[in-house]
């Protein structure tokens, strides 16, 4: 099942023994596209803190109720460990929080390395040394919406959203807002046709071009991405599938 990050936020996030408040966006990281956390508010509940929840411990999805229940208890989310949500997530931290709700260390699981030494790196990752503890491929959805879009041969648009492979806990498309170039159309773009991201520059380059992009299949965000689109995109660019 694919759907909008966007629409994800928001969304309602219940413990076992009550409400602990609601999205605020999701944590990826760049290099595997893989959803490492979802960024709680927690609202009036804990006031001023947010705290990162693993897709391990999610529950059921309502989506008629934008409801998503969390395999934990409030206490346990209480009693987590305190992060700063606006610097990078160290992976010391991370360590600690999966000790905490007993959580499998994703970096340790077999292949992980392998994934991370097939992807292809940043050009460009500008972060302050004081903070270099920080995972700098650990990526915010909220921050990343919004930033430019190059093509390989000029400026596109912007990121609107992502769409996530919902069982997979995957990004499997960033959605280009053309509207700056080509007025009112929307596309998608999948990770593998991405080759760089820049936090200084707030800046995605793809390998695709500006008249490839114009021509591709429109994304409309009323409908959603089932199958018989996906065959459409990848068919018209030439590229691999991924299910394949």
């Amino acid at each position: 099942m694919l759907r909008s990050v966007k629409d994800l936020h928001y969304y309602g996030l219940h413990a076992t023994d009550g409400n602990m408040g609601v999205v605020y966006s999701v944590l990826f990281e760049e290099l595997t596209w893989t959803v490492r956390y979802l960024v709680v508010d927690t609202g009036t509940w804990l006031p001023g803190r947010q705290v990162l929840i693993a897709p391990i411990s999610l529950g059921v999805v309502d989506w008629e109720t934008q409801r998503i229940s969390v395999k934990l208890t409030t206490d346990q989310i209480k009693n987590s460990p305190s992060i700063d949500t606006d610097k990078p997530v160290s992976r010391q931290y991370e360590a600690v929080l999966a000790a905490h709700y007993g959580w499998p260390v994703y970096w340790a699981a077999e292949g992980f390395a392998d994934a991370r030494s097939r992807a292809v790196p940043p050009l460009e990752v500008q972060e302050p040394e004081a903070e270099v503890e920080g995972d700098p491929y650990l990526r915010s959805s909220r921050e990343v919406i919004g930033y430019y879009i190059e093509a390989s041969d000029g400026d596109i648009g912007h990121v609107e959203d992502f769409i996530v492979g919902v069982e997979a806990c995957m990004i499997r498309y960033m959605v280009v807002n053309t509207r700056n170039w080509l007025p009112g159309k929307k596309v998608l773009v999948a990770p593998e046709w991405i080759t760089a991201m820049s936090w200084g520059e707030s800046k995605v380059r793809v390998d695709l071009t500006r008249d490839s992009i114009k021509s591709s299949p429109e994304f409309d965000p009323s409908a959603p991405v089932n199958r018989v689109y996906e065959e459409q995109l990848y068919d018209f660019y030439g590229r691999p599938k991924y299910w394949q």
